[in-house]
């Protein structure tokens, strides 16, 4: 497999799609760039939140706190930016993010299979953390964090290393 392939729905591109489609069904709603990775991550999962069946299929290395998921994801949205598709919004907290004029007819204009069923998610998504406090947030990943560390320990004990 090489480079490119692996990293199929999972680039800069695919990562600022799925930004514009949580922003755009969170819509009035502006996240940093902390929580848009924690949703991007839910958005491609969203069978760990007892969701709609997950995007993506499961894979023992997926972890939300990933700094190279971080990455992507901000390089997802700066490509966003400058089509106008994200808006950068100063805040209290820091810099946040929302939806630009052009985000919905953009996502309008995008018909797939896999695409439809992208933004049924981060509607599903955006309704589930709808009015929730930050903190309840990072509760919900910290316990899918703490699931992910232990299918991954079992993982490693079924391939013969040692805990």
């Amino acid at each position: 497999m090489d480079r490119m392939t692996a990293r199929t729905f999972n680039g800069p591109l695919e990562a600022g799609v799925r930004s514009v489609a949580l922003l755009v069904a969170a819509y009035p709603a502006a996240y940093d760039i902390r929580q848009l990775t924690i949703f991007d991550y839910l958005l491609v999962r969203t069978s760990e939140l007892d969701g709609p069946e997950s995007l993506h299929p499961p894979s023992p290395i997926q972890s939300p706190d990933a700094t190279v998921r971080r990455k992507i994801v901000q390089d997802g949205i700066d490509l966003m930016i400058s089509r106008s598709l994200i808006c950068r919004e100063p805040s209290l907290a820091g810099i946040t993010f929302v939806a630009g004029d052009a985000a919905a007819p953009f996502l309008d204009s995008l018909s797939s299979p896999y695409l439809e069923r992208m933004k049924e998610r981060a509607d599903w998504i955006a309704g589930y953390f709808k009015d929730r406090p930050q903190e309840a947030i990072a509760e919900t990943v910290q316990e899918i964090f703490d699931n992910w560390v232990a299918e991954f320990q079992d993982l490693e004990r079924s391939w013969g290393a040692s805990a």
